[in-house]
């Protein structure tokens, strides 16, 4: 494997295990009282003072873009902004690590619309990929306890599915391809705040951070699942493509159903074990393999 393509993987796997952390530091947001957009304006407004600061006095990057690149970036940050949304907004329905992991049918949702829109040939393998994760997410019905809400399974497919639309997007957009990775994820997050300002009134039914427990969560929220994952996703898009960064999501639910259970006691019984396993599998098994 070259250094180019090492980087690239390297750089999946951080992301991928960073955006996993997003449960852990935003249901004590969501137990002191925050709704999913309150919490998402903190997440966003930290990432973006932080991102600038990183760009503006560390990197020296020119911030400069033109009115097309502008649009091309306003359509990428509010799909991204939409799928930060419904995520968050199924937790008040369904386990974090469920949720999660429901999320991860994104990248066989970026090779359906990679051969929709874009030409690439269908393979068998993702027809298969496509049972093996629908019948998973029908293995997280847990017993007597629902695990899984319609709603919130609604919002998952909805976050994931925007979530496939932005990574495509990054990938295959002509006005932006030439726009550097960490110039991109700043305005991603500088253009998504704008969604969660107008869902608050214009911030008038934005609610105070009222505790430091809750300051510490709202700025982890901004550094790992959204500064350190949205760049290291984005340059792992830009080296070994969307269809392969995608794949090396598979660490996101992981990780979340690890804080889930670990943090926040959630349940894991076999059968969801096992709608993990084939989701999972139903994803890994249409990763592109390495040329040599």
């Amino acid at each position: 494997m070259s250094t180019y393509k090492r980087k690239g993987f390297i750089s999946g796997i951080i992301g991928s295990i960073s955006y996993g952390l997003n449960p852990l530091f935003a249901m004590p947001m969501y137990n002191a009282g925050f709704n999913a957009d309150s919490v998402l304006f903190y997440r966003y407004f930290f990432a973006i003072v932080i991102y600038f600061l990183w760009l503006k006095f560390y990197k020296r990057i020119s911030l400069k873009i033109n009115l097309q690149e502008f649009f091309c970036l306003l359509f990428l940050s509010v799909i991204f902004a939409i799928s930060s949304l419904t995520l968050f907004q199924s937790f008040n329905y369904i386990d974090t690590g469920i949720a999660c992991t429901i999320l991860f049918v994104y990248p066989t949702l970026v090779m359906l619309i990679s051969t929709i829109f874009f030409k690439e040939k269908l393979k068998k393998l993702v027809i298969l990929s496509l049972l093996l994760t629908a019948t998973g997410i029908l293995m997280l019905y847990n017993g007597s306890r629902i695990a899984l809400n319609i709603k919130g399974v609604i919002l998952v497919l909805l976050s994931a599915l925007s979530y496939a639309i932005y990574m495509v997007g990054v990938k295959n957009i002509k006005c932006i391809k030439h726009i550097k990775y960490d110039k991109l994820s700043f305005y991603v997050m500088l253009l998504g705040l704008s969604v969660f300002i107008f869902n608050l009134k214009f911030c008038t039914q934005l609610q105070p951070i009222n505790s430091r427990k809750v300051l510490a969560c709202a700025v982890c929220l901004a550094i790992f699942p959204t500064v350190i994952s949205l760049e290291t996703v984005n340059v792992a898009i830009k080296l070994i493509g969307a269809s392969t960064a995608s794949i090396l999501g598979a660490l996101e639910p992981l990780t979340a159903i690890f804080c889930g259970v670990i943090f926040f006691h959630e349940s894991l019984s076999f059968k969801i074990i096992i709608g993990i396993i084939l989701i999972i599998t139903g994803v890994i098994m249409i990763m592109p393999k390495n040329k040599h």
